[in-house]
Parts: C-alpha cells; structure tokens; sequence
C-alpha cells in the first residue's frame, strides 16, 4: 500500500502514537507541527489523507483546510480537534473537512473513518468491459445489453448466459 497520510498536530505524543499506528496499518505517514509545515508538505509530496488538529500554532486548521480547498486541493480531509460543539463541527464541514472526528477517540473509530475517507477517493478499479458480438453489444460493469439502439432487459440468469455466449462465440 503506498497510501500517504499526512499528520498535522502540535502534540508530538498524539502524532507519534498516530503515526505508529497507521504505519502498522501500512500508511506512509508524514507528520507536521504547524500550518505552515503542513501547506509545505503538501505541495512537496501531496498526501491522500490529511488528519489535521484545528488548534495549531500560527496558522490554525480551519485556515489550513480553507487554503487547500482555494487551491483546488481535493485530498480528504479530517479534522481531529477537542473542539465539539456543534458550530465548531459545522464550521470544520463547511470549510471543506470531509470528516470531522472529536478528541478523545477510539482508535478504531478513526481507523475506520480514515479506511472510509480513502475508499470514496480510491473507488475500486471496476472491470469494463463490453462483450460485441455483431449489432450485440454487453457492458459487463453497467450489465446492460444492447443490440442496435435498442437496449434489452435482462435477468440475472439471462445476463450470465449472454456473457458466456458473447465471450464464446460460435462454440456450442
């Protein structure tokens, strides 16, 4: 796994615990002490993941994420903070956070959260394939078979037989 994920908390004992941790998990972990480090570090070796405290020394969290967004940035973002009110969740989402996780938490909350964040910005590959066979035409990801313009309804039974077909063709 060659996912990079970047750290960025001013409490060295948290990042280094975090960063054990989703090592072990096999991340590349970086790790950053301030907003400025972490806006270096972005734009030297972008991360898919960036887990960012809001209460940083000079340039605070929601700043950090407000700059990544006005770049065009679309690296997942999630805010780990003690801050829980609501506004200050609200405000994290509204910033362009695509989560928003409360200090203290469960470790396997956040694994899970990260795991979450990184599966909606790495969809699966999806084999595409479309069978041809004439005017006969079977997209395998969409499982929609079409012959000419018109497309064809099928069941699932009608659909594993046509494909079999498709890949066999002129073979009984």
């Amino acid at each position: 796994m060659n996912t990079h994920i970047l750290i960025v908390d001013d409490d060295s004992r948290l990042t280094s615990a975090l960063r054990r941790t989703l090592a072990y998990e096999g991340y590349q972990v970086s790790v950053a002490a301030n907003g400025e480090g972490a806006l270096s570090m972005v734009r030297t070796r972008p991360p898919d993941l960036v887990i960012l405290d809001l209460m940083l020394p000079g340039i605070d969290g929601l700043e950090v994420c407000r700059r990544l967004r006005s770049a065009g940035d679309g690296t997942a973002v999630l805010m780990l903070t003690a801050r829980d009110a609501v506004v200050d969740r609200v405000t994290g989402l509204e910033t362009g956070a695509d989560d928003y996780l409360v200090k203290p938490f469960a470790l396997e909350e956040l694994l899970a959260r990260v795991k979450a964040l990184l599966r909606r910005r790495n969809p699966p590959d999806i084999t595409r394939e479309v069978l041809v066979f004439e005017d006969l035409e079977l997209d395998t990801a969409t499982r929609q078979a079409k012959r000419g313009n018109r497309l064809i309804d099928l069941s699932t039974t009608e659909y594993e037989l046509l494909a079999m077909f498709l890949r066999n063709p002129r073979m009984v």
